[in-house]
């Protein structure tokens, strides 16, 4: 046990080379590779690391970032060298390195800042594991956008990285100390918050100046490389969020057999709204995926399934296990499978987590009245026979099935009518 424990302590050594050079066709890149001095308490001196280890403690990984050159192939180019965000935090910016970043660590981060840059415009927080987000959410304030985060999935966001678009306050600040998060960075940190933060040793504690500045790289490409196992790549453009206002939303409507049909409803303003954010947030989802979100929140995330119903079906799964959870917490400040246990040991009744039950139960965790976000079409109408049934008044969805018709169908046969909107692009991840 105690070698098993040890393994995640481990600091790879890597291989990589300190420069690296890349000829695309008449272009070239070069590379430096990162690395920070980082205190070591062991040795009682600053040591130079790069990251920490890859995706597991026994895969090597190293960072680059692109010093000279950009590739530019049309209207897709990389962020110029000297503006970047991940590839280019400093020491100065590592406020703390508690066990220093790691390959997962950054690559959270990057897809925090994705789904950040299209929601800029109010107090927001992505609560990022495992390359997914949780827990996204708007907030009048910081504190409030952080904390409606962290109660959209209190077990999953354990452990993860927390990525805010304002200036960190003291409020916030002991907030997010109460909690055991791996990462977090913000553009700035006001005075006296870094050191309420550093009461968690572990935690990584990044100043990113630039995320100020995410909205420039909104509707900027880049060129996006995959390794094949055999040594290929393939390469790509990266993808558009091509839904900028609710203009950009159509009414959902399809000819087949040569009729028409049209969804019944508008959405309303607020359900406007909470499309705009959702399709923003799916941006930074593993597909095929599925999201619930209302007032700006989201409710369940459901990810990387192979059937569109399937995985409508666990993101309400995972509202009521998460909506469960926070009413149990709000409630006896304890999870809600600790309760479960506490009965078993007779230490509390059954009653206390019927009461919990019920009112999940009765609130449809938090499912009325919430939007449904779908990365690509419905084949068939179950995902939104399934969505509709807890209450979901809306949903967003690409469009261009053969079988449009019949989620269109499923929407107007709703009591109330349920609106649903296409955005004429698909939004996968993978």
């Amino acid at each position: 046990m105690t070698e098993l424990k040890a393994m995640y302590k481990r600091i790879m050594e890597d291989h990589f080379p300190d420069e690296l050079t890349i000829t695309f066709g008449d272009q070239t890149l070069k590379y430096k590779k990162r690395a920070w001095k980082i205190w070591d308490e062991k040795l009682g001196v600053y040591v130079e690391k790069g990251l920490r280890y890859g995706e597991n403690p026994d895969q090597e990984s190293a960072l680059y970032e692109l010093v000279n050159g950009n590739l530019v192939l049309g209207k897709c180019k990389f962020i110029e060298p000297g503006l970047g965000l991940v590839s280019t935090i400093t020491e100065e910016e590592m406020l703390q390195s508690g066990k220093h970043p790691g390959k997962i660590n950054l690559t959270d981060i990057d897809n925090a800042l994705n789904i950040l840059k299209f929601l800029m415009d109010k107090p927001c927080a992505v609560i990022m594991k495992h390359n997914n987000p949780c827990g996204v959410a708007y907030g009048a304030t910081l504190w409030e956008a952080y904390q409606k985060a962290d109660m959209a999935d209190r077990i999953a966001a354990f452990g993860g990285c927390l990525a805010l678009n304002r200036a960190i306050d003291k409020v916030t600040a002991e907030m997010i100390s109460e909690h055991y998060l791996e990462v977090v960075v913000a553009p700035e940190y006001e005075e006296g918050t870094v050191d309420i933060l550093k009461k968690r040793k572990a935690l990584r504690i990044i100043k990113m100046e630039r995320i100020d500045q995410l909205e420039r790289y909104r509707y900027t490409r880049f060129v996006d490389f995959k390794s094949l196992i055999d040594g290929g790549l393939i390469i790509q453009q990266s993808p558009i969020n091509a839904i900028r206002t609710k203009d950009d939303l159509k009414l959902a409507q399809t000819v087949y057999q040569g009729k028409t049909y049209k969804i019944k409803r508008p959405p309303t303003e607020r359900e406007y709204d909470d499309m705009l954010f959702g399709w923003a947030v799916e941006q930074g989802v593993t597909s095929n995926s599925v999201i619930y979100v209302k007032d700006g929140a989201t409710v369940g995330i459901g990810t990387g399934e192979q059937d569109r119903v399937g995985v409508a079906e666990i993101a309400i799964y995972k509202a009521y296990t998460k909506y469960a959870d926070a009413l149990c917490f709000k409630e006896y400040k304890i999870p809600y499978k600790q309760l479960e246990l506490e009965i078993l040991k007779g230490i509390r009744s059954a009653e206390e987590k019927e009461a919990i039950d019920s009112k999940t139960r009765e609130d449809k965790a938090g499912l009325i009245g919430a939007t449904m976000i779908s990365d690509a079409f419905f084949p068939f109408r179950d995902a939104a026979d399934v969505a509709i049934k807890e209450g979901i008044t809306a949903i967003v969805q690409p469009g261009g099935s053969l079988r449009d018709f019949e989620s269109i169908i499923a929407c107007n046969e709703a009591n109330p009518p349920v609106t649903m909107v296409f955005t004429g692009q698909r939004a996968f991840k993978h």
